[in-house]
């Protein structure tokens, strides 16, 4: 297996405006993803996310609505979020059969200087966990949508 980058795909039955907040806000991420987020939606905004009370870096990369919403997390305290210490997610939008198609990638797994073994253990455990998150999405878009 390559390890490189992971990659999902999903409609999305709300517009992409309504997708968009869904996956950069804070107060809609922690909805179906973390338990607790903090930090501005802007390019450069750095904060936080927590799981299960365990913090981790995050900083927005781009967010460019409705199109495309970006970050790296997990670098630690006092870096800058770079390539080599943090992993990129993106989420990219447009407008397809009436609602979103949301294609959601996640790179950096090679980039952080890991073993093999290390490598491979990371990319499966955001395989597993991004196949629970995921699928959150599109009702809570619509539940969004229909507020």
């Amino acid at each position: 297996m390559e390890f490189g980058t992971l990659e999902r795909e999903i409609h999305i039955a709300a517009s992409p405006e309504v997708v968009f907040d869904v996956v950069s806000s804070p107060e809609h991420l922690r909805e179906w993803w973390p338990d607790e987020a903090e930090y501005p939606v802007v390019a450069g905004g750095d904060g936080r996310i927590a799981f299960g009370g365990n913090w981790v870096r995050f900083t927005v990369v781009d967010a460019v609505p409705p199109e495309r919403f970006s970050f790296r997390w997990t670098h630690a305290e006092g870096e800058q979020a770079a390539e080599g210490n943090s992993f990129l997610v993106v989420f990219e939008l447009e407008p397809f059969a009436g609602g979103t198609r949301l294609k959601m990638t996640e790179s950096g797994f090679r980039e952080r200087g890991w073993d093999e073994a290390k490598v491979a253990a990371e990319y499966m455990d955001h395989v597993s966990g991004w196949d629970v998150f995921i699928p959150r999405l599109p009702a809570y878009a619509v539940k969004v949508r229909n507020a």
